[in-house]
């Protein structure tokens, strides 16, 4: 069968490689009984993957039941995949068939395999390799025929190496991998998937669907989905109710794009890299309000120190050369008469100037705003002017996404440069 009549049967929308590699595997896994274990991020779509494999597979016509492994109790997770004897267990009022003996004959997908318990991953392992399996509370051993599908959003790998997950169930069930790529893998399709979800909306809701322009486009794509292709119907959808253009551009797309880490501040230029894409640290708040405080203190400091060599000597520096005169150095100059002062140190062209008792009295501290916000904003607008205008620049000159930019000039409502 060809790649995309499967892509429209089951409605998959997408030409990367990655994908149609994964595509690829489960057409060709699917005429075996092969056990498959698909491997994906959260919202990725494993469940799709699986249906394929049913659907393509002999046992077509034969049950299909999908088990969220980690949505059951531990306590009933054996009893619902295997069953029960009546009174095995408190409420065990009748006896009950578990998942692997009515889909006799068909295909189990048991998803969120990475949160079964141990001791039903031992069961399952003799189901896999016997195709043997035994009720709670009996002891009677029964046959069945199933075809079993697992996904994981963890690294099972891993796990076994915690104790986790036992080793000899992950070669097992590891029999074929398929690994669906994340979103952000799959650049590509982003646009193409906007589109779909977008136009669907419109039609159950008889509205315009809504269409993107390119500076939006590229923001969109620049995002990183962590929730992935559920994440990315979710924006479509509240664009689509809550957008008053149909042609959203950059700005509009902004606010629906949701920040990764809770601050307002860009991170600093030093932790942004190549292999980052722009990641921002969650720290960088508590990083730049350090930052200030500490030139606060030190610019109070130095006032101070001056403030009192005016006072006992006199004196000032009129320009201050490289390093200044540390307090220690200052506190010596004055319990020791008869040591040099040390602005007598500095080169000639560094001499002090020689101030009166007026002008100590007419001296105005004048304070530095140290508002970050202030801050924030004054860097936005010194990097758009150094680099013309362009923001993708300046988004990389000051360290965060050219998305973080997009809201940063639409919330303190700076124009283009």
């Amino acid at each position: 069968m060809e790649l995309q009549s499967i892509k429209n049967r089951f409605g998959i929308i997408g030409n990367s490689p990655a994908l149609n590699h994964a595509l690829n595997v489960a057409v060709q896994v699917a005429a075996t009984d092969l056990t498959v274990l698909i491997n994906g991020e959260s919202g990725v779509g494993k469940e799709v993957f699986s249906q394929i494999i049913h659907a393509l597979s002999a046992r077509k016509h034969n049950p299909f039941i999908a088990v969220n492994c980690g949505a059951i109790p531990e306590g009933t997770i054996d009893s619902e995949l295997f069953g029960h004897e009546k009174g095995s267990f408190t409420g065990a009022v009748d006896a009950r068939k578990g998942y692997f003996e009515t889909v006799n004959g068909g295909t189990i997908f048991l998803d969120e395999i990475g949160e079964m318990p141990l001791g039903t991953q031992a069961r399952l392992l003799r189901v896999l390799e016997t195709g043997e399996f035994i009720r709670v509370g009996s002891s009677k051993v029964q046959k069945t025929d199933v075809r079993v599908i697992a996904a994981t959003n963890k690294e099972l790998l891993e796990y076994t190496h915690t104790n986790k997950f036992r080793e000899d169930l992950y070669y097992r069930l590891n029999t074929v991998p398929i690994r669906v790529p994340a979103l952000r893998d799959r650049k590509e399709d982003i646009p193409l998937l906007f589109r779909k979800f977008s136009v669907d909306f419109a039609e159950r809701y008889k509205t315009v669907p809504v269409q993107l322009d390119d500076d939006a486009r590229q923001l969109l794509v620049s995002y990183p989905f962590p929730g992935n292709v559920r994440e990315l119907k979710n924006i479509a959808e509240q664009i689509s109710v809550l957008s008053v253009n149909k042609t959203i551009t950059a700005r509009d797309l902004a606010p629906f794009l949701p920040e990764r880490s809770f601050n307002r501040l860009p991170v600093l230029a030093h932790a942004a890299s190549p292999a980052s894409n722009g990641a921002e640290f969650a720290n960088e708040r508590e990083i730049l309000y350090k930052l200030f405080f500490d030139m606060k203190k030190d610019v109070t400091e130095l006032k101070k120190m001056f403030l009192e060599v005016l006072q006992h000597g006199g004196s000032t520096p009129a320009s201050v050369p490289g390093n200044f005169f540390s307090e220690t150095t200052l506190s010596d100059a004055r319990h020791h008469p008869d040591r040099p002062h040390p602005a007598a140190l500095a080169p000639a062209s560094a001499q002090p100037m020689i101030l009166g008792n007026n002008d100590i009295q007419e001296h105005v501290e004048v304070e530095e705003s140290l508002n970050i916000l202030d801050k924030e904003k004054e860097l936005i607008i010194k990097a758009l002017k150094k680099h013309k205008g362009k923001r993708r620049d300046a988004a990389l000159d000051l360290g965060i996404s050219e998305r973080t930019l997009y809201r940063k000039l639409k919330e303190y409502d700076i124009e283009d440069l």
